[in-house]
């Protein structure tokens, strides 16, 4: 017997079909209530015959089987990520009035602690071999190069350097607009080798203003597919890459390593884009102790062995 959610009709629904078995479930520890309190226009209709309306139902998972999901053995990523899912479900949830605070689900189970990081810098001479690798090899070695040394300069994240557009482009001063996670933007300054490569690419390639720079040769714009087949391939040239795991985010964490070793915390903080609230590697010390715009211009001009317009013009110390 078949139990489905109707879609909202006001706005997208969150739960665009749900079904439920009734007594053939497949896992013994259901989740607790089952969206309980979920009513009005996404109530639950059970079939009950011919001329019976459409009754709203309570699904309730007895007490004693809720102790063993803390006996799952997942993975704590996969775990985690069935939480934030449920957490998110459930938000939207409370938002719409279908679910009561005290009978959310999702707040119940405790968020898996984050295992450290395996990435770290990259060696000097490791970064040239990916380097090498990547503008030697494939069917589009110069986009490739070009995308490395964007990271590089920046130490941008993938979406940064995909949202890139031609009119965040600011040649003058060598500056170009990143826009990130969490909706957050900032003018990051580059090298002016890398400020006329982009350009270039940009007029080669047919970019329109307002859309994303990075392209192919026939005008299509770039995906998360390009960074994986370079990788791919790289890890096909470079054993280590492969075994190790190296991605893009490496490259963030070799650019803001050296930047801290030589210029500071603070410079590094201010040079990766970070906010200073606490949910952001933010501390109370960063709040009185931030880098000045031309300290991380001349952190990126020691970096390239380029000197950059606002290093100088800002000054390297506020």
């Amino acid at each position: 017997m078949g139990v489905q959610v109707p879609p909202r009709t006001h706005k997208p629904a969150h739960f665009h079909r749900f079904h439920y078995r009734l007594n053939t479930r497949p896992c013994g520890l259901p989740l607790r209530g089952d969206f309980t309190g979920l009513r009005g226009q996404a109530a639950l209709q059970v079939p009950g015959g011919a001329g019976n309306p459409p009754q709203a139902h309570r699904l309730t998972a007895p007490p004693a089987a809720l102790p063993g999901l803390s006996r799952l053995a997942l993975p704590s990523s996969s775990l985690g990520g069935c939480r934030d899912r449920a957490a998110s479900r459930s938000r939207d949830s409370r938002v719409d009035g279908l679910i009561s605070k005290k009978d959310n689900p999702a707040s119940k189970v405790e968020k898996p602690r984050r295992l450290p990081s395996t990435r770290r810098a990259i060696a000097g001479t490791r970064l040239a071999e990916i380097n090498r690798v990547a503008a030697t090899t494939g069917d589009d070695p110069e986009l490739d190069a070009l995308i490395l040394r964007l990271h590089t300069e920046t130490a941008c994240r993938r979406g940064g350097a995909l949202a890139l557009r031609p009119q965040d482009l600011d040649p003058d001063q060598c500056l170009v607009l990143l826009r990130e996670k969490g909706e957050t933007f900032r003018w990051q300054p580059v090298s002016p080798t890398l400020m006329a490569g982009r350009a270039r690419h940009a007029g080669e390639r047919h970019a329109p203003k307002d859309g994303r720079l990075l392209r192919y040769r026939d005008g299509r714009p770039v995906t998360y597919r390009r960074y994986d087949g370079l990788w791919e391939r790289i890890g096909q040239h470079l054993p280590w890459v492969r075994t190790q795991g190296i991605s893009t985010h490496w490259i963030r964490h070799t650019t803001l390593t050296w930047v801290e070793r030589n210029f500071g915390l603070a410079v590094a903080h201010a040079f990766a884009g970070h906010t200073d609230s606490a949910g952001d590697t933010g501390t109370a010390t960063m709040t009185y102790v931030r880098a000045t715009f031309g300290e991380v211009c001349a952190a990126l001009a020691a970096l390239t062995g380029e000197p950059h317009p606002l290093a100088a013009l800002e000054g390297a110390t506020a």
